[in-house]
């Protein structure tokens, strides 16, 4: 099912091209407005780019298709384009010093620009619109979910610094005194920032009558604590 809209707009000719790849335009900067004004790598521009690239390459598809080769394979250029933006997305992702990732987001939305721009290079109208409004509000309202319930959680993933490895089995004690319970901690590969320090990562669930923020203040105020910020 699609909308009920004259012959013409599924076809290869000037005015569903022109619509197409307007759309495009549109669908694409409104996933990247809410992306740039959140100030990540790939904003308004890059999205627009990528969603009427992958538009451009699946009316190419089609008019192949139509115009010259009946039995070719009219979702090659498609694959070819999903393969392509993934690529580009990992450009938008970096891993910091501490292990921490940042462009996740930023990199799914590339590659759902791309879908959106193959779906409407293909005609696929209604489906186009509905993912761009989806993400849209993935991205802007959700988000504020995300934070709800990332906020109330009672597990926490940080990275700390302290003076010594003789230490660590004081961090542990202290912790599990407090009923706080420690898991899967390894050492880091990053150079700590204080000289002749040790730098890990420590997963922890921590009680109920404990806040994120106090749990936080907490391990700071270790003796032997150095550094300590949380890993998202």
């Amino acid at each position: 099912m699609d909308f009920a809209l004259p012959d013409y707009f599924y076809n290869i000719n000037m005015i569903s091209t022109t619509v197409r790849l307007l759309l495009a335009v549109i669908l694409g900067g409104i996933i990247g407005l809410e992306r740039g004004a959140a100030r990540h790598t790939a904003g308004f521009r890059t999205h627009i780019l990528v969603c009427v690239g992958a538009c451009l390459a699946m009316l190419t598809d089609q008019y192949l298709v139509q115009e010259i080769a009946f039995h070719a394979d009219p979702g090659r250029l498609g694959a070819q384009v999903i393969t392509g933006v993934g690529f580009l997305g990992v450009g938008t992702i970096i891993v910091t010093g501490r292990h921490k990732i940042k462009g996740l987001t930023t990199a799914a939305g590339l590659w759902a620009s791309a879908c959106i721009g193959l779906a409407l290079g293909i005609g696929f109208y209604f489906g186009a619109l509905l993912t761009a409004v989806l993400i849209f509000v993935s991205l802007s309202v959700l988000v504020r979910v995300e934070h709800y319930f990332y906020d109330h959680s009672r597990v926490l993933n940080l990275y700390v610094e302290i003076d010594s490895i003789a230490s660590m089995k004081s961090f542990r004690e202290k912790f599990n005194a407090l009923g706080v319970e420690t898991f899967e901690t390894h050492l880091s590969k990053s150079e700590p920032v204080t000289p002749g320090g040790l730098a890990f990562h420590v997963d922890m669930t921590f009680p109920k009558e404990y806040t994120r923020s106090e749990m936080l203040e907490l391990v700071t105020k270790i003796d032997c604590v150095d550094f300590v910020e949380e890993v998202s």
